[in-house]
């Protein structure tokens, strides 16, 4: 004879049954935590949308995990290079994730607070429209110094930093159009403007080339409005 097999569910079942509170009053209970969470998370946001950067947390330091301690010239040195943005939250246009939110709760309630200054590193156009790569959330410590709470999204692409270099300064960007111009000049076949070539001539293709590179450079940087990771990394405003 086998014995049957065990039914958890039903096991579990059977011991709720025992208990005293009745399906009505547990079901109060739950819609009660329920309603709670949502109105912590609605503050959350709200706080989020509107946030306040002149204030401070005073945060229980030994709570803190110290590898989540960034300074804002730490800050701004990675904005710089990767040409990414760091504003205050109300800016941002793509959505917090429930997890961000969550921990933003978890944190409140281990420092006894409500955090009301949120900042956020994001690429530009996460500012202006959705999309899905690596916002990483802060919350204000003081001093300059700011706790990160939370990373979503996709990584960064690998080549991200080399491909943002040359807006990290004029002389960057100078240097590589002279760059460009030498290698297409180059590639320019011998014989195409004269029957013999020269170091006078291939000067002369290099300088043409360069004008016209630069001039497209200026050009775009002008009609977009575009700015140089220094001057843009903590800017608000639409056309950097």
């Amino acid at each position: 004879m086998f014995l049957p097999k065990t039914n958890i569910e039903q096991k579990l079942s059977k011991v709720r049954n025992s208990k005293v509170l009745s399906d009505e009053a547990r079901m109060k209970e739950v819609y009660h935590i329920l309603s709670n969470l949502d109105q912590e998370f609605d503050r959350i946001e709200q706080n989020i949308s509107s946030t306040n950067n002149t204030i401070y947390h005073n945060f229980n330091v030994d709570l803190l995990e110290s590898s989540k301690i960034f300074h804002i010239e730490e800050i701004k040195q990675i904005c710089i290079d990767y040409r990414l943005r760091f504003l205050d939250t109300k800016y941002f246009k793509g959505t917090i994730p429930a997890e961000a939110l969550s921990k933003i709760k978890r944190l409140e309630k281990e420092h006894d607070l409500e955090i009301k200054a949120f900042k956020i590193i994001a690429p530009s156009k996460l500012f202006k429209l959705e999309d899905k790569d690596d916002p990483l959330l802060f919350a204000s410590i003081g001093n300059g110094y700011y706790y990160l709470i939370h990373q979503w999204g996709n990584d960064l692409h690998p080549l991200r930093k080399l491909l943002m270099w040359p807006f990290k300064s004029i002389v960057n960007l100078a240097f590589l159009v002279l760059l460009i111009s030498f290698a297409t000049t180059i590639l320019i076949p011998d014989g195409l403007f004269s029957k013999s070539s020269s170091n006078a001539q291939f000067w002369i293709l290099f300088f043409f080339m360069f004008k016209c590179i630069a001039s497209v450079v200026i050009f775009y940087g002008f009609a977009m409005g575009k700015n140089f990771n220094p001057a843009i990394w903590n800017s608000k405003y639409f056309n950097s």
